[in-house]
């Protein structure tokens, strides 16, 4: 999945399945569906309210804007009211998000639910056995009607979201698997400049290098100075995210993104130390010795590509679409280019599946029927237009074939106020923390726009088919364990070699003492591990 900057997502993606619901008798599972048949017979099965009787819940969530009183705004108190449930908010800035969370857990005063937590997959199964998360499992099954068609419509759901103990402990961040710009597209090159200076679009390894050469030689913005970048990105991971695929690289997308299915053997491949990726970085290294990336690419700011991207001084932008974050119209999506060795495939998308730890319940929760319940709504067509665009008539509006779109007063917002700050004053969808499903009908964000739609359209035909997708790979507990320690050096080690081949810090000549030291890291192990975790998704 695209990993862009805009506030309209945080997007880090993904979906999967395996029919292993039914799987909560196991020890806290079976405890928590006795405990709470009390409060079930208490609870309607359908419509609203959910419950008759008024509740109030404890609920712990992370948030984009800091200034935001959950306990008070429009979202909240208007899902009060439809469902007779109050959730007692306890919210904390998604800066400090992991150490509080951590911090309630650690000391036993944790809420009934967490909310837009984003609890890791291997927190997911720590507390989950140790009793702290109880299996939702069973609740999905009986009371979860919206999310349960989901998993059944998309299977990778389920894989993606059940433990290696066959339990289900989140709800996750969904993306429509038919809203493909939020997916996948290509950076963004800038079609005045192409014409300019009588450039086709490029289609090769070659072309994409004579476009960046022409777009800093030739100064295609006519400013009569060479201040243009022709590669506007933070970083390296952008470019050659972008060019995987040119590569015969990442099989499987880029969830797991240093690994997938070697073409030949079948077995999991470490992406780092293949021929094909030292090739990838050689190609990155000339752009940059020659000029055509940034020669502080590494270490640049956003700041300063924000300000060169506002001036129009941009030929790729690796990034959303450049009129939503630059107000600059006229860049089209890249071409998915064909490699030295045949290969012209897209590979930098993730599954549909987001952060699976978005909606837990603890084993303080008075009702979790309920609870599942109130959650479950917003995978519903109609919770998803309330979640994401609010009230008719007061935060959007409908035509006659059923399109929405915000009013004026958030569209352009007479205070000056952003989108996203705008949509905050009713809304907690801004900046990409929540559960729930996006779709495109309904998400009004960068990606959503008509010209991000065109270039998902355009990479579409070279994009790797979504049921080879993988999605993050869950582990057990004694595999998480050995993989914290050698994932972390390994994962570091790489990203710092691949600067340092990129920029000639690093000679080429030293690629086997590259690989030989991840050797000493650990790498069979951690390929071990991946390759036990792959098989038992394959199941």
């Amino acid at each position: 999945m695209k990993l862009k900057r805009w506030g309209s997502l945080l997007l880090t993606c993904m979906l999967s399945v395996s029919l292993v619901v039914g799987c909560s008798s196991k020890s806290s599972g079976g405890a928590v569906e006795s405990d709470s048949s009390d409060a079930e017979s208490k609870m309607n099965e359908t419509g609203f309210p959910i419950v008759n009787e008024s509740m109030t819940v404890t609920g712990f969530a992370g948030k984009f804007f800091a200034n935001a009183d959950w306990n008070n705004i429009k979202l909240w108190q208007e899902y009060e009211k439809m469902t007779n449930i109050k959730v007692q908010w306890e919210t904390v800035h998604k800066d400090n998000l992991a150490e509080k969370r951590n911090l309630l857990l650690a000391g036993g005063d944790y809420p009934e639910m967490f909310y837009a937590s984003a609890f890791p997959r291997g927190d997911l199964l720590k507390y989950g056995k140790q009793g702290a998360f109880i299996p939702l499992n069973d609740l999905i099954d009986k009371h979860a009607p919206n999310f349960k068609a989901l998993m059944e419509k998309y299977p990778i759901i389920e894989k993606g979201i059940t433990m290696p103990d066959g339990n289900i402990y989140g709800l996750p961040t969904l993306f429509d698997p038919e809203f493909k710009s939020v997916l996948y597209g290509t950076p963004w090159v800038k079609s005045d400049w192409l014409k300019k200076l009588n450039i086709p679009e490029p289609q090769t390894l070659d072309d994409f290098y004579n476009m960046l050469k022409a777009f800093k030689e030739n100064d295609p913005s006519g400013n009569g100075q060479k201040d243009e970048y022709a590669w506007g990105g933070v970083g390296t991971a952008g470019i050659v995210n972008y060019l995987r695929g040119s590569f015969g690289l990442n099989y499987n997308g880029t969830s797991n993104i240093h690994v997938d299915t070697h073409p030949e053997s079948g077995k999991v491949r470490f992406i780092p130390t293949d021929p094909r990726y030292k090739e990838l970085l050689q190609f990155v290294h000339k752009l940059y010795k020659d000029g055509l990336l940034e020669q502080d690419i590494m270490s640049v700011k956003s700041t300063e590509i924000d300000a060169k991207g506002t001036e129009g001084l941009l030929g790729v932008v690796d990034n959303v679409d450049p009129v939503a974050i630059y107000n600059q119209k006229g860049y089209v999506g890249l071409p998915v280019l064909k490699g030295s060795h045949g290969d012209q495939m897209y590979s930098a998308t993730g599954s549909p599946l987001g952060n699976i730890g978005m909606f837990v319940l603890t084993d303080k929760a008075k009702n979790p029927a309920a609870m599942i319940r109130w959650m479950d709504y917003f995978y519903s067509d109609e919770g998803i237009r309330m979640f994401f665009m609010g009230w008719k008539d007061e935060t959007y509006k409908e035509d006659a074939e059923g399109n929405v779109d915000y009013v004026d007063d958030i569209k352009n917002n007479p205070d000056g106020l952003s989108l996203d700050q705008a949509v905050g004053q009713y809304l907690i969808w801004p900046g990409g923390y929540y559960p729930g499903f996006v779709t495109q009908k309904y998400f009004k964000g960068a990606e959503g726009l008509p010209t991000s739609v065109e270039n998902a359209k355009k990479a579409e035909p070279y994009v790797i088919p979504q049921d080879k997708v993988w999605p993050p790979f869950n582990f057990t507990a004694d595999e998480q364990s050995e993989l914290t320690g050698i994932q972390t050096d390994i994962y570091t080690y790489v990203d710092e070699m691949r600067d340092k081949f990129i920029s000639g810090n690093e000679s080429f000549d030293n690629w086997d003492q590259y690989v030989a030291n991840l050797q000493k890291m650990g790498l069979d192990r951690y390929l071990s591990i991946y390759q036990s975790a792959a098989e038992r998704y394959a199941k």
